[in-house]
């Protein structure tokens, strides 16, 4: 009998728009996978023939959640190429405000977009608060908001959502899935922390802002430094800083640690979290700047999930092909020669499964067509995965001992083998591990900018761009979901070409040339689900990568048609 066909379209829970295609045999198994982003990201046109200093501001509008990443890609890209070398308050300044947005970030994933693959909501409501209490203290010393009054309060504001018939945030969910392994007790101990960190994830928005100047879309980067000078010289706004980390700290180390220790206890025997990898390559970038000479994370890359040796990586080998991509050139290009002219070419019609386990006709994917709007990055012509997984492991093959004494405590303390780290659960709680670093070594960067500023106050480099020369130059670095990188050609003392290499790339490309798939897709093959109707464990694995699928600025009608038109003043413009 022909494999079934499960089209998930769109992924919520994600930034951006992703559809999953799979096709599944008679035992429900996965045996094919197809990811697919279906509007498209047109920064890297917009920006050519602007002012490159101008393009930091620009390209921060890829995306609504990761704009000082882009913001400090498009503003270092510009500053490899004229070879401008900042002063070391704004190396602080742009690592702290890195720090404020991983921290952020990675807790605002973990409960508002991924904590719902495993908490069950509907199951807290039958726990016992008393119970929960004292389930809570077998993670942690001193549980964050896990006391009973606390976990009942927590019960009551959903029970009373339910009573209402209103569940908002928590509608349309798989609960009751057996796929779902924490006791009632547990789930209402996640469903107090996810309330929680709705208060706690303000607190790293203002941490951000403080040095950004506003959040989202900061403002106080510039080619040369930063412009945040006013900020760094009042011992008030530094020890604003101080204690907004330390609140968001407290929160990583009582709730997030725990939780993710709680998932790795009780979800080990679950197959749809604990079957291997499929793309066995992982490559990350520098991140964090902790003193004038060292960085938290290093980049580098493994090969064949290989922990006794990293490899340095040679830029020159990094290619993105489109051969079933919506763009015209197929031949693999380098970033710094990177086209972006679409080719759209649709989708076919074909019988796919809808949610009430009926056979309709769908737009389906045309696997030996072009079907995503996302490329396929390449290094030495393999797929890699990037993200927190891969920076930690990378990091632990360096011999990084913050990386590895965080790595080796995690699986000691949950009993899981080093296995473990290459699946969806590994990958969950790399992402966790990569927070707690930033969380126990972020001050280190403090207190090396203060001790700096007794001595030195400059925040600033100058530079020109000479229009009769040529200049390329780029950023690679470690962002929340992995090794992201932008790349500038100047000409004319305008942009002549730009590109970025983003990490959801690397994660959600499609089939190249020699039909590698990229992680998205080979990590699904050989998934059984529970129930195609409901697949839970196709949206928690997609989900344990966080995709970006930054997609705000072009917007297409697939039959062709203008969907808007509008007109600016010239005189906003000046």
């Amino acid at each position: 009998m022909a494999n079934k066909r499960v089209v998930i379209d769109p992924i919520t829970r994600i930034e951006g728009h992703l559809r999953v295609e799979v096709e599944v045999d008679d035992n429900n198994v996965i045996r094919n996978a197809f990811s697919s982003s279906t509007l498209w990201r047109g920064l890297e046109v917009i920006v050519k023939g602007r002012d490159p200093k101008d393009v930091g501001l620009i390209v921060q509008r890829i995306c609504g959640v990761c704009t000082s990443s882009h913001y400090r890609a498009g503003i270092e890209a510009v500053e490899n190429a004229l070879g401008v070398t900042i002063p070391l308050n704004a190396r602080y300044v742009r690592s702290m405000i890195a720090q404020a947005l991983f921290l952020q970030d990675h807790i605002v994933h973990f409960y508002l977009l991924h904590g719902l693959d495993w908490v069950d909501v509907i199951s807290a409501l039958k726990a016992d608060p008393k119970k929960a209490e004292q389930e809570a203290y077998k993670y942690c010393k001193n549980p964050y908001a896990a006391g009973e009054t606390d976990l009942r309060l927590a019960q009551e504001k959903v029970q009373k959502m339910v009573d209402s018939g209103q569940l908002g945030i928590f509608a349309n969910g798989y609960w009751g899935s057996k796929t779902y392994k924490f006791t009632p007790e547990q789930n209402l101990i996640a469903l107090s922390h996810y309330l929680k960190c709705i208060e706690v994830q303000r607190d790293g928005a203002k941490l951000m802002a403080i040095l950004g100047g506003k959040q989202p879309h900061p403002q106080s980067f510039v080619v040369g430094g930063v412009t945040c000078v006013r900020d760094l010289l009042d011992p008030s706004r530094l020890a604003e800083w101080k204690t907004r980390f330390e609140n968001v700290k407290e929160f990583i180390e009582r709730a997030y640690y725990p939780d993710v220790l709680m998932a790795a206890k009780m979800f080990g025997g679950e197959a749809s979290v604990t079957q291997a990898v499929s793309v066995p390559n992982f490559i990350s970038g520098e991140g964090i700047a902790l003193n004038a000479t060292e960085n938290l994370f290093n980049p580098g890359y493994i090969l064949n999930k290989d922990l006794t040796k990293a490899f340095e990586i040679d830029e020159s080998l990094i290619m993105e092909e489109c051969t079933h991509s919506w763009y015209k050139e197929d031949k693999p290009l380098h970033p710094y020669d990177g086209q972006t002219e679409p080719n759209y070419t649709g989708f076919v019609a074909r019988a796919t499964i809808n949610g009430e386990g009926k056979s309709v006709e769908t737009p389906s994917v045309n696997e030996k067509a072009k079907y995503s709007w996302i490329k396929s990055p390449r290094y030495d012509s393999k797929p890699f995965e990037v993200g927190p997984l891969a920076c930690m492991l990378v990091g632990y093959a360096q011999g990084n001992p913050r990386i590895k004494k965080v790595v080796d405590d995690f699986l000691k303390v949950s009993g899981l083998p080093a296995a473990a780290l290459f699946t969806t659960l590994g990958r969950t709680a790399a992402r966790m591990l990569q927070t707690k670093l930033i969380a126990e070594h972020g001050m280190e960067t403090f207190n090396a900018l203060i001790e700096n500023l007794k001595k030195d106050e400059s925040t600033y480099t100058p530079s020109v761009i000479d229009p009769k020369k040529e200049y390329k130059g780029r950023y690679i670095g470690e962002v929340p979901r992995g090794m992201l990188s932008h790349w500038v050609r100047i000409k004319n003392g305008v942009v002549e070409n730009y590109q970025a290499v983003v990490p959801s790339t690397w994660n959600a490309g499609p089939i190249d040339a020699k039909g590698q798939k990229g992680p998205y897709e080979a990590n699904l093959i050989g998934m059984k689900l529970e129930n195609i109707t409901k697949p839970l464990e196709i949206i928690r694995n997609i989900h344990s990568y966080d995709p970006c699928i930054a997609c705000a600025v072009h917007v297409m009608d697939t039959k062709g048609n203008k969907l808007g038109e509008y007109k600016i003043d010239p005189k906003y413009l000046a």
